[in-house]
């Protein structure tokens, strides 16, 4: 009876033990083709699901636009790994359809369908370019490299044939903006989106705009994946590179300057080398090509006039909440009162609503709690805004009611929100201290009346009988020598303020000052990303602390921010160009590791190199 007993804990808990491994990964149903094919072309169509489908329950698409020579194929396949003692499975369940295009022209391939223990799946409809003959989308160039390949060695020619198998339109960062006329205040969203027909390995020089006249807020793309979009007559595969709420805060045109990289696009070149056992092979070269998005401009209007007097610059949808402490009071007691504000909009620029309270009343800094969240919509969420106060003088006060004024982009008019009113009863204090009057605008009590009595001691009546006990102040040799001092301190101190306006005035030299304590600043906040192995936030976070170090330190604007600007403002502080090479070095491994997911650098090398690298240059530039 106890082996049985055994037998069967050791089963259940093997059982529940296997439920977040078969359970935890999530239903995954994607599709996979060639972005590009030509007619008379026959390729492959394959929908992948990471699970076990039920029975007949795939549905496959029409194919309208498209033969289909082979389908569907099934294929099935799982893995088990054991690591440390966690195991995981995966499944994979791909179904595969052989096409041949009908016609040249932008052909879809509709969703299919697929159930999964009763729930049901889709893919997204896949945009495929179907040209009229093989090679017709980015080789139109190939001729022309074989012409000229007569006139350079193999390798250049290989190099030049592999440039221009890229065309001028296979990779593009367009500025796609949401609105183009908003009022001020009034948010908008910009995205940066990366268009590629070849293989892309990396990107480099990656700069992006400082959006003046905008206060900006990032969004979060970590999570954005490839989608394949049709742009001008072909088909492109896209990816979000960035993308930022802007939040105008002037009115007139305004414009998003332009954002650039350098992606490296992969291709593969034949071989001229023939192996006289395999015959030709293929060659990959990395080709540079530096792309920019195009410039946008904005129309900013101005608000109406006639704003309301409760109105502060808050234009979005919001609601008001207000919470007023109970209705009878005791005298000398504190309480609070509570105002939310909740909705979308310029949430952030928010200010707390006026609150009147009688002259009697001790009223305390207002304290703001805040909950943001921002998103492609906007920024939504709450500001909470508390007033703390003592009521001291007794007696029954109406609370005037608290408004709140912002205004609406979609009705185009200033709406007023307005609080109840409230009656608060103050009652005497339980010590005693309840009767109090009003003096000079502010409450006092029966105690502090009584004190004034004290404050003022009783006249010396009598003869006055005075008589020095020692040599006066005035005109002594101490009385000199005080003014002395006292002219002279205040002279140092006269010339020290002066010197201290005039370095304030001078941006330049406090921008270079602040520029190690920055950058300092920015080191730390790199740290505890790689302590927390975030590598995203903690590369981008060395990029801000290197590339805001020279610019604050070499007075270089942030449009005029480039390696050959900086190797040349270096150069000119007598910094060797080792120093700047290693520059050079940091930024684009930071660059590569942040946007490329292959690359592989130990933040911890990075986050030393780049320490070690701002120390020297800031030693080499004060001893100039």
């Amino acid at each position: 009876m106890k082996g049985f007993i055994a037998k069967f804990l050791c089963a259940a808990f093997c059982a529940v033990a296997a439920l977040p491994v078969f359970g935890a990964d999530k239903v995954a149903f994607e599709v996979s083709a060639p972005l590009t094919v030509a007619v008379g072309e026959a390729f492959r169509v394959e929908f992948a699901l990471n699970a076990n489908p039920d029975k007949d329950s795939f549905v496959a698409p029409s194919f309208e636009g498209f033969d289909v020579l082979a389908g569907p194929a099934v294929s099935k396949g799982s893995s088990i790994q054991i690591v440390n003692g966690s195991m995981t499975k995966s499944v994979n369940y791909t179904i595969t359809f052989v096409l041949l295009p009908q016609s040249a022209g932008n052909v879809t391939v509709g969703p299919a369908e697929i159930a999964v223990d009763g729930t049901a799946y889709r893919t997204r409809p896949l945009a495929i370019e179907v040209v009229s003959e093989p090679g017709g989308g980015s080789g139109a160039a190939q001729p022309n490299a074989d012409a000229s390949a007569g006139r350079q060695s193999p390798q250049q020619s290989a190099e030049s044939a592999a440039r221009q198998q890229i065309a001028k339109d296979d990779i593009l960062l367009r500025a796609i903006v949401s609105r183009t006329s908003v009022y001020k205040g009034e948010p908008l969203r910009v995205t940066f989106k990366l268009y590629e027909r070849v293989t892309v390995v990396g990107y480099q020089d990656v700069r992006f705009p400082s959006f003046n006249g905008f206060w900006a807020q990032e969004l979060n793309t970590d999570n954005a994946r490839r989608q394949r979009e049709t742009f001008n007559g072909k088909v492109y595969e896209t990816l979000v590179a960035r993308e930022f709420l802007l939040y105008p805060q002037q009115a007139g045109t305004l414009t998003i300057d332009p954002a650039e990289l350098t992606a490296m696009a992969q291709v593969v070149v034949q071989s001229r080398h023939v192996d006289p056992f395999f015959g030709g092979g293929h060659d990959i070269y990395n080709v540079p090509r530096k792309v920019q998005s195009q410039r946008v401009s904005v129309t900013v209007k101005p608000l109406p006039a006639g704003a309301p007097a409760s109105f502060s610059g808050a234009v979005g949808h919001f609601s008001m909440e207000t919470e007023f402490p109970d209705a009878r009071l005791a005298a000398n007691s504190a309480a609070t009162c509570q105002v939310r504000i909740s909705g979308s909009g310029n949430l952030t620029f928010v200010q707390a609503p006026k609150l009147s309270l009688p002259g009697s009343f001790e009223q305390y800094n207002v304290k703001t709690t805040e909950s943001i969240n921002p998103s492609a919509a906007g920024i939504s969420g709450y500001r909470q805004f508390d007033y703390p106060f003592i009521a001291r003088a007794e007696g029954t006060y109406d609370i005037e009611p608290v408004e709140f004024s912002y205004f609406d982009p979609s009705r185009m008019e200033y709406r007023t929100l307005t609080s109840k009113p409230f009656t608060l009863e103050v009652t005497p204090d339980a010590n005693g201290g309840g009767d109090a009057v009003v003096m000079q605008g502010r409450g006092m009590s029966k105690e502090e009346v009584r004190l004034l009595g004290q404050d003022i001691r009783f006249i010396k009546l009598g003869g006055a009988q005075l008589r020095s006990h020692r040599q006066p102040l005035l005109f002594s040799g101490l009385y000199w020598g005080v003014l002395a001092f006292v002219l002279v301190f205040f002279g140092a101190v006269y010339f020290a303020l002066r010197k201290r306006i005039k370095d304030s005035q001078n941006a330049v030299l406090l921008r270079g000052r602040r520029a190690s304590k920055v950058a300092v600043q920015r080191f730390r906040a790199a740290r505890k990303y790689m302590e927390q192995q975030d590598r995203h936030a903690f590369y981008e976070e060395m990029l801000r602390a290197l590339w805001g170090y020279v610019s604050d330190k070499l007075n270089i604007p942030v449009a005029n921010l480039t390696k050959e600007n900086v190797r040349e403002e270096l150069h000119k502080r007598g910094v060797p160009a080792e120093q700047s090479q290693r520059f050079t070095s940091i930024i684009a491994r930071c660059d590569e590791a942040q946007y490329s997911p292959a690359a592989s650098a130990r933040m911890s090398d990075v986050y030393d190199e780049g320490v070690d690298l701002v120390s020297h240059i800031e030693a080499m530039v004060k001893r100039r």
